[in-house]
């Protein structure tokens, strides 16, 4: 099917003007000032965006799409993610994975889920192990992992928290090692994704790998990285090192607008490249509260409402929209090696786009080229919703 979308203000996150975009099947065929002999065509769908912001989709680098928790016991699991829950918050594309639990919530249900959600309409992609080292995977390797299981783009491990297995600079490089080789044969992002908690050793074992080893800091993306005043300088110094890093939006809405101001303020740092800081949503993941003697007193989950949420909030804060939108598009898409293909508005890639009315209220979504939202009005959900 084809569609022509009239009228837009096209950032692709770079602002390009009032644009016209040809979608053909799943992809942008054409921008122009103006695209004409479309109109009146039977197989031709006219949306006249009269001057409305037209953005790529979202990229969301931390879901738990199977459901997080348990910290409280099997009571306290999250529910599995759904497909009109991401639509309605603009998201796209997104990487899922396990958190504390890696018993319960198993890898194959993982993979099982990712290819779900892609089927009914986003892009899923999907990381190996859960919080635990020496890693769990599905084929008895990290590295055949990526190579052999298709949504397969990478690792994860936490680091510096209570429940890790606090793996050292030597582990991380025998992870880092197995991601980068896996990624080059399977043209992959070959990622090691860092839980981090707020745990004495920081990112350090993060920098004492990279100082012993030749392995690229592109390939290591610590997450949640606005825990604390300590952890968010450890992720500057990272970043001035050519790294990226990961900020959690936030589970509630007194924490989206504390995590807002610490992300700004972050931005703002001389030497910081806004271009190698990404945001990502936790959704669907736990977020329990611990005493300080290490017990947990509360448990709620995050929500992908709160991406969106704070990039309002960033602009509100003086930042461009142009910069806010890298955060959940072009610089995710670079960390996952497919610049050009998502993340952008652009000729030749994928037709995931988002449309903002003045007050930057999400209204419209195209998915793979298909209405996902329409005037606020969810238009593709689960089978089973």
């Amino acid at each position: 099917m084809i569609k022509l979308l009239k009228n837009a203000q096209v950032y692709a996150p770079e602002f390009l003007g009032k644009k016209d975009v040809l979608i053909i099947g799943d992809k942008v065929c054409r921008i122009a000032d103006k695209i004409e002999g479309y109109e009146g065509l039977q197989e031709v769908e006219v949306f006249d965006l009269a001057g409305k912001k037209l953005v790529p989709g979202y990229i969301d680098m931390h879901v738990h799409i199977t459901g997080g928790g348990g910290e409280q016991g099997p009571a306290s699991r999250v529910p599995e993610s759904q497909l009109s829950v991401f639509f309605r918050c603009g998201i796209t594309t997104c990487v899922g994975l396990l958190g504390t639990d890696g018993i319960t919530r198993s890898l194959e249900n993982l993979v099982a889920k990712a290819r779900a959600l892609t089927e009914e309409g986003m892009t899923v992609y999907t990381l190996t192990n859960y919080y635990a080292y020496p890693p769990t995977t599905l084929t008895g390797s990290v590295e055949k992992d990526i190579v052999m299981i298709t949504p397969m783009i990478g690792v994860k491990v936490a680091v510096s928290d209570h429940r890790s297995s606090n793996p050292g600079a030597d582990d991380l490089i025998a992870l880092g090692v197995q991601a980068r080789r896996a990624g080059l044969m399977s043209n992959t992002a070959g990622l090691v994704t860092m839980h981090m908690g707020s745990g004495k050793g920081r990112l350090n074992p993060l920098f004492e790998a990279l100082e012993k080893s030749d392995i690229p800091a592109k390939n290591f993306l610590p997450t949640h990285m606005l825990r604390c005043p300590e952890l968010i300088e450890d992720g500057a110094k990272l970043v001035r090192m050519g790294g990226y890093m990961d900020c959690t939006a936030g589970a509630d809405d007194k924490e989206v607008v504390t995590n807002a101001e610490l992300l700004y303020n972050l931005l703002q740092q001389e030497g910081v490249d806004t271009t190698h800081v990404t945001l990502s949503s936790d959704a669907f993941g736990s977020q329990p509260r611990f005493d300080d003697k290490g017990e947990c007193i509360g448990l709620t989950y995050a929500s992908p409402k709160y991406l969106h949420q704070t990039i309002k909030l960033l602009v509100e804060m003086g930042l461009s929209l142009e910069e806010a939108l890298r955060l959940l598009t072009s610089t995710p898409a670079k960390v996952l090696g497919k610049e050009g293909i998502k993340g952008c508005v652009a000729e030749n890639a994928d037709a995931d786009l988002l449309v903002l009315d003045e007050n930057l209220e999400i209204t419209t979504l195209f998915a793979k080229g298909k209405v996902a939202l329409l005037d606020g009005e969810v238009k593709m959900k689960g089978r089973f919703e």
